[in-house]
């Protein structure tokens, strides 16, 4: 027997591979293995750049004696979750079901069968703070299987069919209205920190997609207090410790409630979605924080976590080596006075101080301070440039390089329409790139159509089968890229990936599955509507199928997203919260969404100063088609003419077209009137 993980592709699988563990990547030969030996599987599930993954890989699965007792008595299993979303999916609902709560690294024994029994989440080498040390976690389990072994399979079978009934209900309810967003909009009410910006208190998680929703709910509406709730989170956050204001980017999530301290690892998902949402805000606002904050997010994305083969790497850990060696949390982004004065000198490194709330006493540990703009101050240019190449000396923390569909979809999506909206086609062409890495890498044609790759690294394709949100997510970015570029491949190509939604993920009633229909089966086939890290599968297919629809007039996409959306209806009352994307969806369905046609000669000033005032509209999910007069491969082109020989623009929603324009400005007039 041995370690299994050294040809795996995930970096987090990868750094595994040297544990006296003996690692069994997730497959059917673990299974079959325990079964042989009749004895449980140990399943472990975190990723990359979690902390506490790292400290469980250093002391208990490092532990010879530890290890030794783990081989002989149990079969383990090593899971990346964000490259099997779907096993983390399944496993986390029955630690979350069983315990109350749930995180990462997870730990859970089941049969061979994968019926869960027991489940947990970091369990240290020494017992502490209530914790037994793993080893008596091991000890424990080994006597329950040996001695009561009828107990074990029952709890197992029963919790086995307890999963497996929990699919959504659902009779697709129709789509949400005015009502229901109005509502969502009041529970957001109840839940907003007005003195510090976000929703609910500590830990504070970046609200992406309800910043969506707000920012087309006012576009739509004119509801003040929506893009007030915007702007107090979005200059909270980039003010605050959970932005980095030296490099730029932002953290996964701030521990307090006032935004100050984070926890450091930076995630490719996180900086795609709030960069769209801060150049979102700029076009409701032209705020120059919002345009600040977008362009530094973009740049960091591409200077930080672009791949040489041009996609974006899943993140950033959060741990790195201080000056002593020691591998620490926020070791290459946290100061102390005395680390500001030797960078900076005596007089520029108290100047500094005072601008960035650097004390003696710090903000974080040890005397530590992380880095905050306080109220009213702005960057020294000077003192910024000469403290990021000071830090630039320092250990970097590690960086999780595998590309993940999904969330290059989102960087996708964000790159381009920052380029766009900026005059950036540096970022526009990094997100053609990253579409291409996806176009040949992710993506495999054959009897049964278009499937997409859940994760690569340098080049090669992962083991993984897409799951909802990789084509949801793709999708969008490829419908995001085809406005900014006029591009058709990649309006032919969301199609494509949307095809296989409707045939593979979709039941007849309208529910959406993040797995497909001939995918491996679990103990239960996952299905989970709600908004977290990300856009829920389901909302991000919804959204990608309303934008085709609108693109090309396909009635049966549009019936699809209509159908969908009715989760929206569901959750809109009870949480809107987490469903965050499903009511930005929603609102673009209310609006239309408006379908803008942009006719002239590729290079014309004239066309791309009206593709550019389209692409700079507010009005909520509007798609934009661009290109010479009457393409036959683009929809909305087809019979469109120049205007008295001009480039021309027409905006149409619900089955109704505005006169044609050649002045920017009544195209901007046209695509702010509200209903």
């Amino acid at each position: 027997m041995a370690n299994r993980l050294a040809d795996e592709t995930s970096p987090y699988l990868l750094q595994h591979a040297d544990n006296p563990v003996e690692w069994w990547p997730w497959s059917p030969g673990a299974f079959d293995e325990a079964r042989r030996r009749d004895v449980p599987v140990l399943l472990s599930v975190g990723y990359a750049s979690c902390h506490w993954c790292h400290v469980m890989a250093r002391e208990s699965f490092a532990d010879q004696e530890t290890a030794d007792y783990l081989n002989e008595h149990f079969v383990a299993v090593k899971v990346d979750r964000e490259e099997r979303p779907d096993v983390d999916s399944v496993y986390m609902d029955a630690v979350q079901a069983a315990t109350g709560q749930g995180g990462w690294p997870m730990t859970v024994f089941m049969t061979a069968d994968g019926e869960p029994f027991y489940f947990g989440t970091y369990f240290p080498l020494e017992p502490r703070e209530g914790l037994p040390s793993f080893k008596q976690l091991l000890v424990g389990v080994h006597t329950a299987w040996s001695e009561r072994r009828g107990e074990v399979t029952d709890v197992a079978a029963r919790i086995g069919r307890e999963l497996a009934g929990r699919d959504v209900e659902y009779a697709a309810p129709r789509a949400p209205g005015e009502a229901e967003l109005a509502m969502a909009l009041g529970g957001m009410r109840g839940d907003f920190d007005a003195e510090r910006g976000g929703f609910g208190g500590a830990p504070k998680f970046p609200p992406s997609m309800v910043l969506e929703f707000l920012l087309r709910h006012h576009a739509r509406t004119g509801a003040e207090e929506a893009l007030e709730m915007v702007e107090r989170t979005a200059q909270a956050m980039a003010l605050g410790g959970l932005y980095d204001q030296l490099g730029g980017g932002f953290a996964r999530y701030a521990v307090d409630g006032a935004w100050a301290v984070p926890h450091f690892e930076k995630m490719c998902y996180d900086n795609a979605l709030l960069a769209r949402v801060y150049a979102h805000w700029w076009r409701a606002t032209a705020s120059p924080l919002a345009r600040r904050i977008a362009l530094e997010t973009a740049d960091f994305l591409v200077r930080e976590l672009r791949t040489a083969e041009g996609g974006f790497a899943s993140g950033l850990d959060a741990d790195s080596d201080d000056a002593d060696g020691r591998h620490r949390e926020g070791a290459y982004y946290v100061w102390t006075p005395e680390q500001l004065r030797a960078a900076l000198g005596e007089a520029d490194g108290a100047r500094a101080a005072g601008l960035y709330g650097v004390t003696p006493a710090g903000n974080f540990e040890e005397g530590a301070s992380v880095l905050r703009l306080l109220p009213g101050t702005d960057h020294d240019p000077q003192l910024r440039a000469r403290l990021l190449a000071a830090r630039a000396e320092r250990a970097r923390p590690v960086r999780d390089d595998k590309v993940v569909a999904a969330w290059c979809g989102l960087a996708v999506a964000a790159l381009a329409e920052i380029g766009a909206c900026f005059e950036r086609p540096d970022l526009v062409d990094a997100a053609r790139d990253a579409a291409r890495l996806l176009a040949r890498v992710h993506t495999r044609r054959d009897g049964d159509g278009v499937r997409l790759v859940r994760t690569s690294r340098d080049g090669r394709a992962g083991p993984s089968a897409g799951v909802l949100e990789d084509y949801g997510d793709v999708a969008e970015g490829f419908l995001a890229l085809y406005a900014v570029t006029g591009e058709t491949e990649w309006l032919t190509r969301a199609g494509e990936l949307l095809e296989t939604v409707l045939s593979r993920f979709t039941s007849p009633q309208g529910a959406l599955y993040d797995t497909a229909d001939d995918a491996e089966r679990l103990i239960r086939r996952p299905q989970d509507p709600s908004d977290g890290a990300t856009p829920a599968g389901w909302t991000a297919a919804a959204g990608a199928l309303l934008s085709y629809a609108a693109y090309t007039g396909s009635a049966r996409h549009r019936e699809a997203a209509g159908r969908a959306l009715g989760i929206v209806t569901a959750l809109a009352e009870r949480a809107p919260r987490f469903i965050g994307w499903g009511l930005a969806v929603a609102e673009a369905a209310l609006d239309g969404p408006r379908e803008v046609a942009v006719v002239g000669t590729p290079g014309d000033p004239a066309t791309e100063e009206l593709h550019r005032t389209a692409l700079r509209s507010t009005a909520p999910g509007a798609v934009v088609s661009v290109g010479a007069p009457d393409t036959p491969d683009a929809p909305l082109l087809r019979d469109r003419a120049l205007r008295d020989g001009r480039p021309t623009a027409y905006v149409c929603r619900d089955f109704v077209c505005g006169l044609p324009t050649t002045d920017p400005v009544e195209l901007a007039h046209q695509l702010r009137a509200t209903r």
